[in-house]
């Protein structure tokens, strides 16, 4: 049984992992239906929030339909970390992650994010003050290092530990190596396997089916996995690794109705969250994901991705529904 704090997840839970323009509400929403055990805002500036910053901001509305549901956030400066931890506390979270894994060059190269795998000392202080500046369970997500040459993440994970972090999940590639490459598990699996370790540990990348999340498990051991790009456009992944774990055989495929049922509710999810035209925008990069391997697609995609009128935007998913009723996709 996974436990963070108090909080139970059970035997092998499932978690959404936190991706910057696309893991906020309406995606969330979705995902939750479909069997996410644990699910995380996409990542917020330190920075952003003792700022004040509308778009920071905006990022810690979280739902008590979504709970159990951590606020992740990021920052290279221990006194801003700890202001916004104590921001983020009071928007009662079921817990705080902080990132420690971001690769891209405008958080990692300015000391934050998987900046700090280059300062472990600092990454170590700031997480004892973040911790210490509040009752709520921290918890951390990294990866295995900055490259090949410093792939410390057991260590760090112990020290992590030691300043008493509840969780920690770990992306099974370097910082140099961005998303590219296969994720090294078997890392992983020997942070999960250190006689040391008592918290939960998860394990990031490449989980893209229920066969490599349930042979992941067997082989490392971990107490569950976050899964990220594959849940995109496609929330049913969840619902699949845990039809997969009880019964050994697959789930069927959603159908084509199914698909339009979620995007449909996905846009209105989006569209109550953020507003109409910016619903209607922010919900654009989605649907070439949910329709993914529909023949000749690309004229309804068209018309999906350049209306800005809702009436046409449901009128033209309903009509998906009609054209495609009879199609399996793969």
């Amino acid at each position: 049984m996974a436990k963070i704090g108090n909080i139970e997840l059970g035997e092998f839970p499932l978690l959404l992992a936190p991706m910057e323009d696309v893991s906020d509400p309406p995606f969330r929403y979705v995902c939750k239906l479909n069997g996410a055990d644990l699910m995380y805002t996409e990542f917020i500036s330190s920075e952003g929030l003792i700022r004040d910053a509308a778009k920071s901001v905006k990022k810690l509305d979280i739902f008590d339909y979504e709970r159990p549901i951590g606020i992740q956030f990021y920052g290279g400066n221990i006194e801003s970390m700890k202001e916004a931890a104590e921001i983020i506390a009071a928007e009662k979270p079921d817990l705080i992650d902080i990132n420690y894994g971001c690769p891209v060059k405008g958080v990692a190269c300015k000391g934050a994010g998987a900046g700090l795998l280059q300062d472990i000392d600092k990454m170590v202080r700031i997480t004892s003050e973040v911790v210490k500046s509040t009752t709520l369970p921290v918890t951390v997500k990294t990866r295995l290092g900055w490259d090949d040459a410093t792939k410390n993440v057991v260590e760090v994970a112990e020290r992590l530990q030691d300043i008493d972090i509840q969780a920690i999940t770990i992306h099974g590639r370097t910082r140099k190596q961005m998303y590219k490459g296969p994720a090294a598990w078997e890392l992983i699996g020997a942070i999960k396997n250190n006689p040391r370790m008592k918290i939960p540990v998860f394990g990031n990348g490449d989980v893209v089916s229920p066969e490599f999340a349930i042979e992941m498990k067997n082989k490392h051991g971990v107490d569950g996995v976050m899964i990220g790009r594959a849940s995109i456009g496609y929330p049913w992944i969840f619902r699949e690794i845990k039809h997969f774990l009880a019964t050994g055989v697959h789930r069927e495929k959603p159908s084509v109705d199914e698909r339009v049922q979620t995007a449909i509710t996905h846009l209105q999810k989006s569209l109550e969250w953020k507003g109409e035209r910016q619903g209607i925008i922010e919900m654009r990069s989605h649907y070439s994901n949910y329709f993914k391997g529909l023949p000749n697609f690309k004229e309804t995609r068209m018309k999906l991705v350049t209306s800005f009128s809702v009436e046409e935007i449901f009128s033209t998913l309903e009509g998906v529904r009609e054209i495609y009723s009879e199609e399996v996709i793969a």
